[in-house]
């Protein structure tokens, strides 16, 4: 109780101090009385890597570092003694300090877990004067405490970067960049890797790189915000894909471009890409066919086998619809078979069948707006001559 209230005091006093000192880079003076709590605890803030404590320990100091790693921190017994070899401690002091404070900023027992695991040697980081700066400036960006404890138990070697060397100065050269911290939040919970790397070695010329292309910023953005995996990957690769998406016929100044790029990002998606061309290829689509539907719609080639399958099956198959005229409207293949395609679908074929609708009617004009407007279009418009149609497109009937 007494260690939680001392958080407590710890927090609030950390609160009334202003986020621009964050910002600024300057060191941040906390008021608090934890540090006669407890001696001074191993420092890692200027540490750009994690390095396991290599002193020799006895066999009593192991056996207490794997109890307290089982009972305190819930790891099984296989990862506590994998554990045990990347830090030692013989009292719980000091790692209890470190849980209060990650239970204090709302992580579960899992998340905990989680975190020990892969980071151990973090329980014998200083709380004070290491943890808690990096988790307020996190806060104070925006990022809310159970994005925090979802992103970090994720990858806590966040934890272990400098807050003045590489924390900040990456976090100013993103708002440079998406000048909102709504878009740097939304970026870090895709990916950390955005705030690990050396934002010199590949971030920084990539969108530079794609600025002198006249790539407009609103592009860039949507890139960096969306897609931060695509812009961190090794420079060379990078410009190897943009000029694989130029080749390809896409413009620089539209929004495909970058979707683009992102669709041949990485050896998942490229492999995703090439799955999703054979699949297309058993439709009868030719390669023409393929890359004029992937210049409309960057991910269609993201798609899986099976959503492509059973959607094609349904247009093709149950709708009788050429094959390759999809190739001309992708867009369709994203929308869900259950909750879109099949009850619109229905209430098309119920009107057509009654010849209320022509048949040349495509099927982009029943599935591409939005609800109320197929519904007063295709719903309303008929209900009296045709009562069932609301039962049917809501899939009583």
């Amino acid at each position: 109780m007494a260690l939680n209230q001392n958080f407590q005091t710890l927090r609030l006093d950390y609160l009334s101090i202003s986020s621009v000192q964050f910002l600024s880079g300057k060191p941040v003076q906390l008021k608090s009385n934890l540090a006669d709590l407890k001696p001074k605890l191993v420092s890692l803030q200027n540490e750009t890597s994690v390095k396991p404590i290599t002193w020799k320990t006895t066999a009593k100091q192991h056996t207490f570092t794997v109890t307290y790693l089982i009972n305190s921190c819930g790891l099984s017994s296989e990862s506590a003694i994998s554990a045990s070899e990347k830090v030692h401690f013989q009292s719980p002091e000091k790692p209890d300090l470190v849980l209060a404070l990650l239970r204090n900023y709302g992580f579960s027992r899992t998340q905990i877990s989680n975190l020990i695991r892969k980071r151990p040697v973090l329980l014998v980081a200083n709380p004070e004067n290491i943890l808690l700066p990096k988790l307020e400036f996190f806060l104070s960006m925006g990022l809310s405490r159970s994005d925090l404890a979802r992103t970090l138990s994720s990858d806590p070697t966040l934890l272990t970067r400098s807050l003045e060397n590489q924390i900040v100065p990456t976090y100013k050269y993103l708002k440079s960049v998406l000048l909102s911290n709504e878009k740097i939040v939304s970026a870090l919970k895709r990916t950390t890797w955005i705030f690990l790397e050396d934002r010199s070695k590949n971030l920084m010329p990539n969108i530079a790189f794609l600025r002198k292309l006249g790539v407009p910023q609103k592009f860039v953005s949507l890139l960096l915000t969306h897609f931060p995996e695509a812009v961190t990957q090794k420079h060379e690769d990078f410009c190897r894909i943009v000029g694989e998406v130029k080749e390809m016929g896409f413009e620089p100044r539209k929004c495909t471009f970058v979707l683009a790029v992102h669709a041949l990002s990485g050896k998942g998606n490229k492999s995703l890409w090439e799955k999703c061309f054979e699949v297309y290829k058993r439709w009868g689509w030719s390669k023409d066919d393929i890359l004029t539907a992937f210049r409309k719609h960057p991910h269609s080639m993201m798609l899986s086998e099976k959503k492509i399958m059973m959607t094609m099956d349904y247009f093709v198959n149950k709708m009788g619809c050429p094959s390759r005229a999809i190739a001309q409207f992708p867009v369709i293949l994203f929308f869900s078979l259950e909750k879109r395609i099949i009850p619109r679908c229905s209430v098309f074929q119920i009107l057509l069948s009654k010849g209320l609708i022509k048949e040349d009617l495509s099927l982009t004009t029943v599935l591409l707006p939005v609800e109320k407007r197929f519904l007063e279009r295709f719903v309303i418009k008929y209900q009296e001559k045709v009562p069932e149609l609301l039962s049917v497109y809501q899939g009583e009937i």
